[in-house]
């Protein structure tokens, strides 16, 4: 199987561009249409037509692609297997939200061993988009997020939700937030539309980040106020940096476990998804 085929015809699927996937794979334009011939002289048919208006997938294409992300996904499952061969039974390489991952992570994965001994992990954390992404190239197995894509071959379930607080370092009510020290979070599209929606004078604050970690940080060395998990309130509270704003709304965030199609009702992917439920919701019972 030469999945470098596969992967080159992939990407340009979604590139469109010959030249744009060649910067993205780091070969020559030349290499990438060498590829493509390549698949094309197996088909016996043509994948993509160029022109001025640039590459346009023909109907032979279309129909490969559903085919050519599933090799793609053995492929990648069936290299991890070997390689782990001996060692363990299965292996899974599972990713978390950023911020779930700074104070779940470690309580997720002892829960896994427990449950999985026989399973070796990886776990990294990440944004919902590249997470997306890596689910749907067989990358990631399995992933924690704030932002589903819902492509079609993953299947995601919601699993809780995350509440974020305000907190500042001097104002103890919303009238006494001064929007240009104000540090706008911006953790995933839903928690943007409800911020603008419960504090739309705070929607265009000078500065902005999106991750918990980085907001936590501005807030120590610059003062101010911003939307922090409740863990990050309470500890910045005990620090004595900053106190949590009374009259400010909580902004909840969903969390939703995703996987591919074919594996969601796997015996180990149900273990692992159940293990992050029970902790989201005792951190929902806290609040």
């Amino acid at each position: 199987m030469q999945v470098e085929l596969i992967e080159t015809f992939l990407d340009l699927m979604e590139t469109r561009s010959f030249n744009r996937t060649a910067e993205r794979l780091n070969i020559t334009q030349s290499t990438v249409s060498h590829r493509v011939k390549a698949l094309e002289a197996q088909f016996n048919r043509k994948l993509f037509t160029r022109s001025k208006g640039g590459t346009v997938p023909t109907a032979s294409g279309l129909r490969f692609l559903d085919y050519a992300k599933a090799l793609q996904n053995q492929w990648h499952e069936a290299t991890r297997a070997v390689a782990s061969a001996g060692a363990f039974e299965r292996s899974m390489r599972l990713g978390i939200q950023h911020d779930l991952a700074e104070t779940l992570a470690g309580n997720w994965l002892a829960a896994i061993r427990r449950e999985l001994p026989q399973t070796e992990i990886y776990m990294e954390a990440d944004y919902s988009n590249q997470m997306n992404r890596d689910l749907a190239a067989g990358e990631l197995d399995l992933a924690i997020l704030y932002t589903p894509h819902y492509l079609p071959d993953l299947h995601y379930e919601r699993i809780g939700e995350l509440h974020y607080i305000l907190v500042s370092t001097q104002a103890r009510d919303i009238a006494g937030v001064k929007p240009e020290t104000y540090i706008r979070s911006s953790y995933s599209p839903v928690f943007d539309r409800a911020h603008r929606l419960a504090l739309p004078h705070l929607s265009a604050a000078p500065l902005a980040a999106g991750q918990n970690m980085a907001i936590t940080g501005l807030l120590r060395a610059l003062g101010g106020a911003a939307y922090v998990t409740k863990a990050t309130a309470e500890r910045l509270s005990e620090d004595g940096v900053a106190a949590t704003v009374a009259d400010a709304p909580v902004i909840p965030q969903a969390v939703y476990a995703a996987t591919s199609l074919r594996t969601r009702h796997a015996h180990q992917h149900r273990k692992i998804i159940g293990a992050m439920e029970l902790l989201v919701s005792s951190m929902q019972a806290q609040v």
